[in-house]
C-alpha cells in the first residue's frame, strides 16, 4: 500500500486494494461496454486532513479518455468530517456514509463505474482524489454530472490527496 501525499504533507489517501501506479484488479473494472469486471467500488482511506475540514469529497477521473473533458468514473460529496474511509462495494451496494451523495458519472448514473478504456487504446490513468472541504455540505443537485460540480469542489477545497492507478485492455 502506497500512501499518496497532497499539497498538505500530512493529508494522505490510499486503498488497500489499489496500488499507486499499478493495474486495477478485475473486481474494480467496469462490467459492460466490452469490459468484464465486477464493477465493485474499491475501499478508500484518508488521514491527516487539515483543521477546518468540515466534509470530504471523493472523485475518480480518467484524464486519458478520448473526450474533450476526460471521463468521470465516480464522485461522492458531503462525506462527514468524522469519516475517514469508504468500504469496498459501498457505492453499488448503497453503503456510503450517512448524508453522502453520489452525482452522475459519464456512464450516466450516480454510482461508481470502474475503468473500461476503449479496446486497443493505451492503458489509461485513473486518478482517485479525496478533497478536504471547508463546507459541511455542498449544495448541488445530485442529478448534475461530476464534470459540472468539479469547480464547486475545488472552490471549497482546503486540501486534496490523490493517487493514480492504470488499466488497459
Amino acid at each position: 500500500m502506497v500512501k499518496a501525499h497532497s499539497q498538505n504533507e500530512h493529508f494522505t489517501a490510499w486503498s488497500g486494494s489499489l496500488k499507486s501506479g499499478e493495474t486495477v484488479p478485475n473486481n474494480y473494472v467496469f462490467s459492460g461496454h466490452g469490459c468484464d469486471g465486477k464493477n465493485i467500488s474499491p475501499p478508500l482511506e484518508w488521514d491527516g486532513a487539515p483543521s477546518g475540514t468540515k466534509s470530504f469529497a471523493v472523485t475518480v477521473f480518467d484524464p486519458d479518455a478520448p473526450t474533450d473533458h476526460g471521463w468521470w468514473h465516480w464522485a461522492v460529496l458531503n462525506i462527514p468530517a468524522n469519516i475517514h474511509k469508504i468500504e469496498e462495494g459501498a457505492s453499488n451496494e448503497g453503503r456510503l456514509p450517512l448524508n453522502a451523495i453520489e452525482v452522475v458519472t459519464d456512464f450516466g448514473d450516480a454510482h461508481y463505474g470502474g475503468p473500461c478504456p476503449p479496446k486497443g487504446d493505451k492503458p489509461h490513468r485513473y486518478v482517485f482524489t479525496v478533497y478536504a472541504l471547508k463546507k459541511e455540505k455542498l449544495d448541488v443537485n445530485k442529478k448534475l454530472k461530476a464534470e459540472s460540480i468539479k469547480k464547486n469542489i475545488e472552490e471549497n477545497s482546503i486540501a486534496k490527496a490523490s493517487f493514480t492507478v492504470k488499466y488497459g485492455r
